[in-house]
């Protein structure tokens, strides 16, 4: 008789006798032994299995792949007897633990506060015990872990209270927050995208802008510009968390914004609120957008270019997103928009002075790299190693400015759409320094 055994992707056909001998030799073993848990259980059976494999010729190896066990785990456990295993178990189970001289000083720490983390704990234990061993931190986690296990002290989180709030006045508050998506082409690659989003908090109008290109300081401001356009003035408050677009650093409360940001608030006149990352108690409204942008709006949805993206954008925040009965308010936030129009603080367009022109490093060449292609610039635009151009891209065609406080137009190219290709304009290729007039005056000269 043979039985098959279906444990695993290396199935095999056992001889019904040996099977046999092996699960009384296993309920031999388990029923002198009424202090055994589960789990030494299962380590009684992976041992025998291994035995019977082994007795079926079965290679180290095999038998390793077969229970997906490391090969050394099996010649180890081959080695052994039954008396020499039940040994090497017992001593498993009741090894001595380098930390437990130290238990009654967890337990009791943990007993007054439960919420303590690992981490504080080793430092309460290096404060009080000047003799404490130098262990590592994930010996102090396993062991305080050991402790909770023990005696049942569960890891208690400090509740956090809440309250209804009313709805803010008309004016007074809008949300930011960003999203990042990897959208659909047409050739079945993907494009990521990142977009700025703006809510009004009382009548919930939302706005929102794509990127090709991660946010930075300037375009942040810019997207706060056309954001005020796009609702006709600007609320008193907006909330933000702290995303490193704007801030800096967080020293003792004091929020440190970034340089540019700073000027571009100061200059426009409203009042910042920033909570943590990921609040959704503190700025829920505009991470439930976020959400509806990429599951309602950018879900299968196929990136041709930007234009055409950030134009069906406005036209699903008219259709749906601003147009629909909002889930909490019962109201089209378009409607709650036309009462919410007059209370806003109007704005006057700031001239953004960093453009979108971006510096770029020139090679050796007279080329720099721009989107994968390499465009070409005049002879001798290369300086050394820190030779710097400015870029702006518009209307699908490239212009590279010199750097300073007076940029000069250098250089003009149609904007490559493949990937890999040298743009190279012929006239780089000549020596302009010297004028037309001067070559005609010395080509005279000759005659």
């Amino acid at each position: 008789m043979h039985v098959f055994d279906e444990q695993g992707p290396g199935a095999l056909l056992i001889n019904g006798s040996e099977s046999a001998n092996f699960r009384i030799s296993a309920l031999f073993t388990f029923n002198h032994r009424a202090d055994m848990t589960d789990k030494d259980i299962n380590h009684w059976i992976m041992y025998h299995e291994i035995h019977n494999l082994a007795r079926l010729g079965l290679r180290k190896t095999k038998i390793a792949r077969h229970l997906v066990l490391d090969p050394r785990t099996v010649a180890k456990y081959l080695s052994m007897s039954e008396d020499q295993y039940e040994h090497y178990r017992d001593k498993t189970r009741h090894r001595t633990r380098i930390l437990s001289p130290y238990e009654a000083f967890v337990r009791q720490k943990l007993n007054h506060f439960p919420d303590t983390p690992a981490a504080q704990m080793h430092d309460w234990l290096k404060e009080h015990h000047p003799d404490f061993p130098p262990v590592g931190s994930r010996t102090v986690y396993n062991f305080v872990m050991f402790v909770r296990a023990r005696y049942n002290i569960p890891v208690s989180e400090v509740p956090r209270n809440y309250f209804p709030v009313e709805e803010p006045a008309y004016g007074l508050q809008a949300q930011v927050d960003f999203g990042q998506y990897n959208m659909r082409k047409a050739d079945g690659g993907r494009k990521k995208v990142w977009f700025f989003v703006m809510v009004l908090s009382r009548s919930r109008m939302k706005f929102t802008v794509f990127s090709d290109v991660p946010f930075t300081s300037a375009t942040v401001c810019l997207a706060h510009e056309q954001a005020f356009v796009f609702f006709g003035g600007m609320p008193q408050t907006i909330v933000y968390d702290l995303d490193r677009i704007m801030v800096v650093d967080e020293n003792l409360g004091d929020i440190l914004l970034t340089e540019e940001f700073k000027k571009y608030v100061r200059s426009a006149g409203f009042k910042l609120h920033f909570c943590r990352k990921s609040d959704p108690e503190s700025k829920g409204k505009v991470e439930n957008v976020v959400g509806y942008i990429k599951k309602n709006f950018l879900y299968n949805h196929l990136y041709v270019d930007l234009e055409m993206l950030n134009g069906q954008a406005l036209a699903w925040l008219d259709r749906t997103a601003n147009h629909l009965e909002h889930n909490v308010t019962k109201k089209s936030p378009k409607s709650q928009y036309l009462i919410e129009k007059s209370y806003l603080k109007p704005c006057k367009p700031l001239p953004m002075h960093q453009n979108t022109m971006k510096p770029y490093y020139v090679r050796k060449t007279n080329v720099i790299s721009y989107k994968s292609n390499f465009y070409s610039l005049p002879e001798g635009t290369y300086r050394g190693p820190d030779t710097q151009v400015l870029l702006k891209e518009s209307d699908g065609k490239v212009y590279l400015y010199t750097c300073g406080d007076d940029p000069q137009l250098i250089g003009t190219h149609q904007r490559h759409t493949g990937k890999g290709k040298t743009v190279i304009n012929s006239n780089h290729r000549r020596d302009r320094s010297k004028s037309v007039e001067e070559w005609m005056s010395r080509v005279a000269g000759c005659f």
